[in-house]
């Protein structure tokens, strides 16, 4: 398979180096996509850029970048200018830091890329960093030009490559603490914690993707289908509304569904066999 890379450069780990490509691991070619019509010629409509002033549309090589300073106040940034601004991760992956990959906080992951050599010189290096992450049990933090912005990424070996993903600024990530800082602290019930803690061990199995369904996704090829063969359109079922009065008796029933039982009480347990010898039965008189 020909992979498609979307930045090649260097991964530099101490004074080895070697070359490397980074290629999408996400793609959105299966999503189903919406054109925007006109509603009376059923055409496509284009999108196009209007001046504010005079409302006349304006051409692509009449746009041009411009940072506010002030309402309506604009410093103009030429594309020459812009593509002077080369900083070294430009080409260069160099890795800064060795961290545990669950000391970063997942709010901060964005998006996911394969990380794999980028000829074949260089598989005997990238494997050898690879195996010595994977030994430590070590993610890389580095930096690197993408799309024309230097983002922060966090390395980690997966399978016979391994994964990049970009982080997200410092700035961009909303803190917890104000959002959660308004809770009140809820002193939980022992029996309720304890029935909720059984109802995670009996639910709980292995991450597997290919179980995953977008419902959304199929409602809507459920529609274009039977709009296209001018059958009946499928109509959305309600989420049925589940009131909770009693919060413990919610969780016990929730508990006897998971082992099969719904709306039963749980089988009392069998006493357990008396250890006195069992009664013989009487011996007949000889006449």
């Amino acid at each position: 398979m020909v992979v498609r890379a979307v930045w090649k450069g260097s991964l530099k780990f101490g004074m080895v180096s070697c070359s490397v490509k980074l290629a999408g691991a996400v793609s959105e070619s299966e999503k189903v996509r919406f054109r925007t019509l006109n509603r009376e010629t059923r055409a496509p409509v284009k999108a196009q850029y209007h001046d504010d002033l005079t409302g006349e549309p304006v051409e692509a090589e009449d746009q041009i970048k411009g940072y506010e300073l002030s309402k309506n106040d604009f410093l103009v940034i030429e594309p020459d200018e812009i593509k002077a601004l080369k900083v070294a991760s430009s080409h260069v992956l160099d890795i800064d830091e060795f961290v545990d990959a669950g000391s970063v906080d997942k709010v901060f992951f964005d998006k996911p890329y394969y990380l794999l050599p980028g000829d074949r010189l260089s598989s005997e290096p990238f494997a050898i960093i690879r195996d010595a992450m994977a030994a430590k049990k070590a993610s890389a933090l580095a930096s690197l030009v993408l799309y024309q912005r230097e983002r922060r990424v966090l390395i980690q070996p997966h399978g016979r490559g391994m994964t990049l993903t970009t982080l997200r600024n410092r700035s961009a990530v909303v803190p917890a603490a104000s959002v959660f800082g308004d809770l009140s602290k809820v002193k939980v019930d022992a029996d309720m914690a304890e029935i909720a803690e059984l109802i995670i061990a009996k639910k709980t199995g292995s991450f597997d993707p290919a179980t995953f369904e977008d419902r959304y996704e199929n409602a809507l090829l459920d529609l274009i289908k039977a709009k296209q063969s001018g059958h009946a359109l499928p109509k959305a079922k309600s989420a049925p509304r589940v009131k909770v009065t009693d919060l413990l008796e919610t969780l016990k029933r929730s508990l006897r569904a998971e082992d099969g039982g719904v709306g039963k009480r749980p089988a009392k347990p069998s006493r357990p066999p008396s250890q006195e010898p069992a009664a013989q039965p009487p011996k007949r008189l000889s006449a």
